[in-house]
Formats: C-alpha cells, structure tokens, sequence
C-alpha cells in the first residue's frame, strides 16, 4: 500500500509550475489524488524542458527520417556514415543555469551534452557551443561571457574532448538571458548502439557514478521552465555542479560496458534525475521498475525521497543491465573507479514503485509521465507580431551613408559580433584526440578526420543569425539551415542531417508562440529541400525578463560527410597568384544585417532573400570544386558582408598573403556590406579557373573575378588599402580588449 506523507494540492501543483487543470489530470491519470514526492515528479517531467508539452506537435512536423539517419535512440542523433559505424550528435542548451551561474552552468551544459553521445555507446570525438550576450558595454555581459568560456575550456579540456569550432553574437535583446548551446558529436560501430530503454522483466537496474546531491533539485521546472523575473536570478542551488574527471572515468567504464555486451540500456541523468530516466526508460520498454531509493549512494544521508528523485546531480547515469551479468558490470566500475549501485529491477506491469526506508513512497504508471504519452499536449495561440509590418516597411538600402566606406569596414571589422574569436577559442583545447583536421578560425566549419575510417572524416558547424529570424522567422529559419549546409559544403563536405536547439521567449504569448511555429516551418522546408533530416534537438522557452524577450534563436547543428579529408579547404588564402572569385548571386540587401546596427542602431528591413534551389545548386558547386581539388579556399559571405568576407580570407591565410580586389559594382554600403546569402569567395590556381567557370555555367550560377592574391597587402579598389598585419592586428584584438576589461 502507497504511503502517503501528506495529501498534495492545487496551490503545491501551482508553486512547482503545473496548472490547476493540470493537477487535474493528474488526478485523473491516477485515480486519486498524488502525494506530494509524486507530484514533483510530475511537475518535472510534465515541464516544458522534459516534456516540450507546447512544441512536440510542431516539432513532429519536421523530416525525421531518411537518407543515413538511423533510428531509435533517444539519447542523441544517429546517422549512418558507412563502414559500419555511426556519428552520435546532438545540441542542447543550458541558458538559465548560465545566467544564474555562468562558469557552472556552462560547464554543465558541455558535461550534460557529452553524456548524451556516450549513453548511446559512442565515444565523443568533438564539441561546439553556439553563445549569445548583451552588449560589452555592460559590466554584467563582461562578467558573463568570461564565465561562460572558462565554464565551456575547463570542462572540455579537462574531460578530454576538443572544442573544434562555435560562434558568439552580442545583442542588446541577450543581456539577461544569455543563450548558450553546447553540442556534441561522438563515433559508435552502429553494433554497439545502445538503446535508452528498459527491458526484460527481471533485469537489474543500476545506477552508476557520483553520489547523488541535493544540487539542481528542480532545475528543469522551477530555473529552466520559467521566465526570470525581476529579483528571480538568485536561483543558484538549481545549477547544478561538474566533475569533468568524474565524467571522463564514467566515459570510459561506460565503453567498456558496452564492449562486454551486458547493457540493455542506457540513459544519461540530467533534467530531473532518477526519476526522468527511470519513467523514460521504462515508457519506451512498455515496461516497469521496483526503485529502492534507501540504495542510492547520497551525499546527505538525509535527503527526503523527493530530493533524491528529482536530483539533478551531474555525472549519472541509470543503466539496466543483463540479468546474471552484474559481478562483470561491478568489476568495470571497481577497474575505473566509478559508483556502481543496483537499485531496482525491471516490472512487468508499467507501474514505476520507488521505496524509501522501505516504505513505497510513489507509485505512478511511467507512461503518464513521459513527453508524447501521458504528459500533456497545447496548441498555443499564435499572432503575427505588431512590431513587423512597421520594420518591414524600413527600405534600408535608401537610407543616408553616415560614413565612409573604409571607416565602415574598419568599425565592421572590429565589431565583436564580426571580429576575431580567437580570445574564446585559444581557451579551448582543440587539438587533443588530434583528429582536428582544420583548426578554429580557419576554415567555415571543423573537419575532424577519422581514425575508425582511414582518410574519411567529418564536417560540422552550428549557425543561426536571430536577427533574420526576428524580422522573418519563416525565411530567418532557412536561412540558419542553408548557412550551416553552406558552411559545411565551403569545405567540401556533403551535408546529411541536422540537430537544432530552438532558442525562444514566452510560450504563451500569442507573438513568440508564432515565431516558434514559422521558425519551425521554415527549418522544416530547407531541411527536405537539402535533404538534412532533423535527428533531434531542443527546445528553450521562456528566454525572458522584464526588460527584453531574446529574439528568435534557431540554432543549426549540421553534420557533413567528408570522402578525403586532404581535400578539404580552408577560408583563408593559400597561394600568390590565385585568382578570387565570387560565386553566387550579388544582391544589395541590408535588411538585418550588422553595417545597419553598427550605424544605424536598427534591425530593421526584411530577412535576406533566399532560393532554396539556388543554394542547393551552389553547395553542389562547391563539393564538386573542392573535390576535384579546383579550389584551395572558400568563406562564405555572412556578417559584414563581401568587403569582410575577402577581408577575413586574408586574416586566415598562409603567412602574410593578401589580395588586390576590384568589385564590378558600385561601391554603396548594400553592395560592400550587405549580408545576401548564397554567397561564397574563393581563391582558384589560374589553371583551373576556366574549369570553374564551366562548372558554374552548368550549374546555372553567377561567377565573378574580383582580383589575385598577392603578399602582404590587402586592396579593395575604392574602400580601403592596407597591409595584412594590420588587417590581423585589428581584427584580432577587438574582442579581449572589451571583454577583459573588468
């Protein structure tokens, strides 16, 4: 018989985040009223962040399958790269956590992430993280953004993991919610997946690593499925806690593991702990677990079993192993010195029964707590924004020209969101495991070589410009997908699936709940028209204060397959002589771009144009040119537009090359700086230029010479003329300088 400690409420349903008609289902769902551990439990897994309770539907609207996808796994992405193995990838945010403690909760977020890629069996090979921050102004976004790196280095190094490649905006819109998304990427032979369910009516269950804490309790209802509030950011015991060392040893027992053979499942405790992977495993299996919390190892003996339920302590992971294997899983766990704990077993019946001091303290059926089952499912109500049609009426390209065009590129050039990232990424190390191909800062996405497959590798980068987004959320979220793609076509790579972190304000709030749904219909369509399914994600509501509501933030995690990874180029400059082209479209678009910030203090116009089919017919292009070894660089053109893009092919050339440059159109600030898409400059040996410009005619794209590479010096006829060093020199100290001023 259930004992029950007290009778719970509908004022304790309210204080944990639920409803009043929620509690009521609640009480439907279980024929009686909850007590109050099981109605914590509720309140965590039928939270936005566990049970995506007003996105699921949308989000079941995107290409989930095909191609090399394969199928299965909850804990990340899997995808099918030949020769029998698979690449695990997945992004997540930790946003909240972040802002409340930025060092912390940006470790976490990277330590939580690399737990999804090894529950799968994989083992993680590379991270990248996607941040955003107010503006450097602000003594807070300074202290912020030192706090998010160190957190993000030190995890990472530590756990022994490079950080191969990101990207880092700032804007006003992110000074209290900062975002930052970490996502992982890991190898698996496709024999070995391990699948997060529970199977097997008698098999045991383990736990196994740290002890469990009091941090973090009810960190995904009450910090990641709320809006901050004035005098709410205080929140600190809902961050939870690394151990980057502890993780690492977890890692390899866990390999070893699956190695043996004796894992039915697996699944990582993050949000909400015990009781999130215990209902989750158990829901997929169509089965139960009998869970005796008095045999969880606990830092406080004293903790209640609604604190050890709903936990949130890192470096975790519940495990349901072959039954009569356990002697050989303890003996792993002894060999790395991990935790190891058996603390239930499988049920037939669904029912999920967990004892404390050997009292059942809830029982609950798992299905009723699980996202896309018993959890609950909303369509929002959803408003064009008003703010819309009154920016849209801007035309920004008939606005005055307030300065110069070399004083606008040398004050675009050192903008933070355009210059040099190098501050973030020296703090990484992005070379351990030594499979970096292309380094950071050097090419338009990571290429990591590997190692299971002689001379093939990986392309990966993570891209979104919100501003696109806030103007056109339906377009904006294309044109995340179709830079990401762009990107990792640049290096010669074929894009084949996507992982996405959705980046949003308010779901209730008519106006942000549509630009989720079109942001969500846009990333839909360009990911079939590239043929990039969706293998997983995140969804991150409620990136909101009293001051500002972040804008629309779908962030793109995409995956390339590389044939010959000594094929691969960089952005920057390679061989004097060279001759530079533009392939791509010439538009003179200002809308969101960053020149219409920087002097104009606006976001304003339309989202840049996009034509699907157009920018699939330019990846090709480039994976064809690159492949056939035409090509020795490629930058796409983004932020800051053209003028910046040959600039920055300069910044990451070999030695000190630079180039001579002429540009056939008028020299206005939509030309020199405007942000059109499907773009991308690339420097060609003159024996193969006429060979690009054939493959460009049979592909029906516009290519333009602008100029030759030479030493030293940088010329763009009419803008500006200057040597190389000082074009680094520039570029590169505009960010530490603000940044590190205390």
């Amino acid at each position: 018989m259930l004992q029950h400690e007290l009778t719970a409420t509908v004022e304790t349903a309210l204080a944990l985040g639920l409803t009043a008609e929620e509690y009521e289902r609640i009480v439907q769902l279980l024929g009686r009223e909850p007590n109050p551990t099981e109605l914590g439990m509720f309140a965590v897994m039928w939270s936005e962040h566990c049970s995506y309770k007003n996105s699921l539907k949308l989000l079941r609207t995107l290409p989930r399958t095909g191609g090399r996808v394969l199928s299965g796994n909850e804990n990340a992405g899997m995808v099918d790269i030949g020769g029998g193995y698979a690449i695990a990838f997945k992004i997540e945010s930790h946003n909240h956590p972040s802002a409340v403690e930025p060092y912390q909760g940006a470790a976490t977020g990277v330590g939580g992430i690399l737990r999804d890629i090894f529950t799968t069996g994989a083992r993680p090979i590379a991270v990248l993280d996607s941040l955003r921050f107010g503006e450097l102004k602000d003594a807070r976004t300074r202290y912020l953004v030192r706090g998010v790196v160190r957190g993000i280095g030190d995890y990472g190094n530590a756990f022994g993991v490079p950080t191969v490649g990101g990207e880092v905006y700032f804007q006003p819109c992110y000074a209290d919610n900062p975002l930052v998304n970490a996502m992982a990427v890991g190898i698996v032979p496709i024999d070995r997946i391990i699948p997060s369910v529970a199977r097997g009516v008698g098999n045991p269950v383990y736990l196994l690593g740290n002890r469990t804490g009091r941090d973090g309790i009810h960190g995904a209802s009450l910090l990641a499925s709320r809006t901050f509030e004035d005098g709410q950011q205080d929140m600190r015991p809902s961050v939870q806690v690394g151990d980057p060392f502890a993780e690492k040893l977890l890692l390899e027992a866990v390999l070893e593991l699956r190695d043996a053979g004796i894992v039915v499942g697996m699944q990582d405790m993050g949000a909400a702990g015990i009781c999130c992977s215990t209902s989750e495993m158990s829901a997929r299996g169509r089965v139960g677990m009998r869970i005796d919390l008095d045999a969880v190892p606990l830092r406080d003996p004293g903790m209640s079993a609604y604190e050890i339920l709903l936990s949130e302590s890192q470096e975790r992971m519940l495990v349901v192993l072959r039954r009569g294997t356990e002697s050989i899983a303890e003996e792993i766990c002894r060999k790395w010195g991990i935790g190891c704990a058996r603390i239930g077993e499988v049920t037939e019946d669904g029912i999920l029964r967990y004892y404390r001091h050997g009292e059942l303290v809830a029982e609950v059926p798992a299905w009723t707590l699980v996202a896309g089952e018993g959890a609950p499912q909303y369509d929002r109500e959803a408003r064009e924004p008003a703010y819309l049609q009154e920016l849209r009426a801007v035309r920004p390209e008939d606005l005055p020209e307030p300065v110069s065009p070399e004083e606008a590129f040398w004050r675009l050039l050192t903008s933070p969101t355009v210059a040099s990232k190098r501050w973030v990424f020296e703090q990484y190390d992005h070379q351990v495991q030594t499979n970096t191909v292309l380094l950071p800062g050097m090419a338009d996405a990571a290429v990591l070589r590997l190692r299971e497959l002689p001379g093939r590798g990986i392309a990966v980068s993570v891209d979104c410009n919100s501003r696109y987004v806030y103007l056109n959320p339906y377009r904006g979220a294309q044109i995340a997908v179709a830079e990401a793609a762009r990107n990792v076509a640049c290096v010669g790579a074929e894009p084949v699936a996507i992982t996405n972190c959705l980046n949003f304000g308010d779901p209730y709030d008519p106006e942000v709940f549509w630009q989720f749904r079109e942001a969500v219909r846009g990333m839909g369509d360009a990911c079939r028209a590239f043929g990039t399914p969706v293998t997983g994600g995140n969804v991150s509501f409620y990136n909101a204060s009293p001051r500002s509501v972040v804008y629309p933030t779908p962030v793109i995690g995409m995956l390339g397959l590389v044939e010959d990874v000594t094929a691969a180029v960089g952005m920057g400059f390679r061989a004097e002589g060279d001759v530079v082209l533009l392939i791509g479209p010439q538009r003179a678009e200002l809308g969101g771009s960053e020149y219409l910030w920087l002097f104009h203090a606006m976001v304003a116009g339309d989202a840049p144009t996009l034509e699907l089919e157009e920018e699939r017919r330019l990846q090709q292009v480039l994976r064809m040119a690159v492949r056939r070894r035409w090509l020795r660089s490629a930058h796409d053109c983004s932020e800051g537009g053209l003028a910046i893009c040959l600039a920055e092919k300069a910044i990451a050339s070999e030695g000190a090359l630079g180039a001579e440059l002429a540009l056939p159109w008028e020299l206005t600030a939509a030309q020199l700086f405007g942000e059109a898409q499907t773009r991308v400059v690339v420097s060609v040996p003159p024996e193969h230029v006429a060979s690009v410009f054939q493959l460009c005619r049979e592909w029906e794209l516009p290519c333009v010479e602008l100029g030759r590479v030479v030493r030293d010096r940088f010329v763009l006829q009419g803008v500006v003329e200057t040597s190389v060093a000082e074009l680094r020199h520039q570029y590169e100290r505009a960010l530490p300088e603000p940044v590190e001023r205390v």
